[in-house]
């Protein structure tokens, strides 16, 4: 199993209790605003369909999204956004992504380089880590809920691009142009799907320890409690056990 499946289940256990804060609500109604500059009808806007759902998954009103949308395309009135990607190195060399909607760049940069700092590491200029990520549609299905055999069978079928299996949880990869097509196949075939979204998958990763595993949690959690923060990518891989360790602390 990969490195980034490991993290993503981590991810994912945090991600269901940020959903319980209120600035989680707030972070997805950004990235909805943004989306939507693109068009308002998420039937024909696949980043605003994916930015709807995630915002349905985190149990959003209806309203509440609406208003998101409006707000982007121009009906209703909103502050000016801008999307800004973060790079850096955190402890033992880890490459560090970090995507951020902030209204004040001024106020975001300083603050975001405060963190990778006080956790020991140190922001980049842009595509000093970048060039080591590429864009991939992933999608986790927990692994008491679906077989192996039953995942590659929809999956692959619908143009996945690859499927990884542990005890944990299945990770299917896609291409972004075929993320939507295969996520709407396994929901068709009944497959519960855990999350779904488009990530950044390193080239290659660095493996950790359970004490840096545990520093760049720190670092990676830091940088997601961050108002304008909307997600978070490493290189970290992350051996079974730490990571088993690291979800229960």
């Amino acid at each position: 199993m990969s490195g980034h499946s490991k993290w993503s289940t981590i991810k994912h256990k945090k991600a269901a209790l940020d959903a319980k804060r209120g600035k989680a609500w707030s972070k997805l109604s950004r990235a909805i605003t943004i989306a939507a500059r693109s068009g308002g009808n998420p039937e024909d806007n696949p980043s605003l369909r994916l930015a709807v759902d995630k915002a349905k998954g985190a149990n959003m009103p209806k309203d509440t999204i609406e208003k998101a949308i409006k707000k982007g395309t121009g009906e209703l009135e909103s502050e000016a956004l801008e999307e800004i990607v973060y790079e850096g190195y955190g402890p033992n060399g880890v490459a560090v992504m970090c995507s951020a909607v902030t209204d004040n760049r001024n106020r975001t940069g300083p603050e975001i380089k405060k963190i990778f700092e006080r956790s020991g590491g140190n922001l980049g200029a842009t595509n000093s880590v970048a060039y080591m990520f590429t864009q991939r549609g992933v999608i986790l299905v927990d692994a008491s809920k679906a077989t192996e055999e039953q995942i590659m069978e929809v999956s692959l079928e619908a143009g996945a691009e690859d499927v990884s299996s542990s005890e944990v949880c299945h990770e299917i990869t896609t291409v972004p142009t075929e993320f939507q097509t295969v996520k709407d196949a396994m929901e068709a075939a009944g497959l519960e799907i855990q999350s779904a979204d488009i990530s950044r998958i390193a080239s290659n990763t660095i493996m950790l320890d359970l004490e840096t595993g545990r520093k760049i949690m720190k670092l990676i959690e830091a940088l997601e409690d961050h108002d304008d923060v909307d997600a978070v990518y490493s290189n970290a891989d992350i051996p079974d056990e730490v990571a088993a360790q690291l979800a229960n602390e």
